[in-house]
């Protein structure tokens, strides 16, 4: 499922459910409607920008704890080794980050679901 991003400050920016979730937990909002508000735009900035260096920092561990479990499945079998993730939570994180810097700049809020 797709979640749509929204704000007069910027265009649409379209994510996996899956992949927004991340970012909303991080935030404390809710994966299935809500909204940024431009006066907790920075805020939410803060927290994304350091969960992406976090993230970079930290990249090799994602992909190992990831294929760990994709050949280690519910009855103990081994099976063919997953082929690494390519996209970064950064590079998922980018196009909403650019929206909140846009909607802090602009006096605008980031809204989905509704």
């Amino acid at each position: 499922m797709l979640i749509t991003f929204t704000s007069k400050a910027a265009s649409e920016v379209l994510m996996y459910k899956e992949h927004a979730k991340r970012i909303l937990d991080l935030l404390h909002k809710d994966v299935d409607q809500g909204v940024i508000t431009a006066m907790e735009a920075p805020h939410a900035l803060q927290v994304l920008e350091k969960e992406i260096e976090e993230s970079r920092q930290h990249s090799v561990s994602e992909d190992v704890e990831r294929d760990v479990h994709a050949h280690h499945n519910e009855d103990g079998d081994d099976t063919d080794h997953e082929q690494i993730q390519a996209v970064s939570f950064s590079t998922r994180a980018y196009p909403l980050v650019e929206m909140l810097r846009a909607a802090k700049a602009g006096g605008h809020d980031v809204v989905w679901g509704v």
